[in-house]
């Protein structure tokens, strides 16, 4: 099978004090949708940092347990092992040819990782990435300024707002929640 897995939509943001990560569930080959209830967001570190993937399921699932590893390696400091996965990520031999983006946060900060070696933290602290991502950014940038929603209504809504438009996108979502 050496057809293309495309899409997803990944959106996360801390908005009053609550920490929000949220995916939708579809996986696509080619030009089939396989799998509607994919989950494509998890807890890490004693339920402190939330991550989302964008890509490859295999793919996604080694970065995991690498970030995870890098943070236990640094008590759970997230900037620090999002630099060391990055830059393993980014020198590998194996670990080069990964294709997926990672979302990663906690009640601090939000960043985007890549295999480039890119860790982009938005000026808004709300993470986007995937086929639908720029859809979903622009919906909760709005909601987040122009609406009392929460934070888990506002991922929820944009989520949506990208399944409507974004054709590798469906409305079966996974959220998870930091409360202060």
């Amino acid at each position: 099978m050496n057809e293309i897995i495309r899409g997803t939509t990944v959106l996360g943001l801390t908005f009053h004090g609550v920490t929000v990560l949220g995916a939708d569930g579809q996986v696509t080959v080619g030009q089939t949708v396989m799998k509607h209830t994919a989950r494509k967001v998890r807890r890490l570190y004693n339920d402190s940092v939330l991550a989302g993937f964008a890509g490859a399921a295999a793919d996604a699932f080694t970065l995991f347990a690498k970030f995870e590893d890098y943070l236990d390696k640094y008590r759970g400091n997230l900037e620090r092992a999002a630099v060391e996965l990055a830059k393993e990520w980014r020198t590998d031999k194996y670990l080069r040819q990964l294709e997926a983006l990672l979302a990663v946060l906690n009640r601090e900060k939000a960043l985007v990782i890549s295999g480039t070696g890119e860790i982009i933290e938005p000026d808004d602290g709300i993470v986007a990435i995937g086929s639908g991502g720029s859809y979903a950014l622009a919906a909760a940038r709005m909601l987040a300024r122009h609406s009392s929603l929460s934070a888990r209504e506002i991922v929820e809504e944009s989520l949506h707002a990208a399944a409507d438009i974004c054709v590798y996108t469906n409305h079966t979502l996974t959220i998870e929640e930091l409360s202060a």
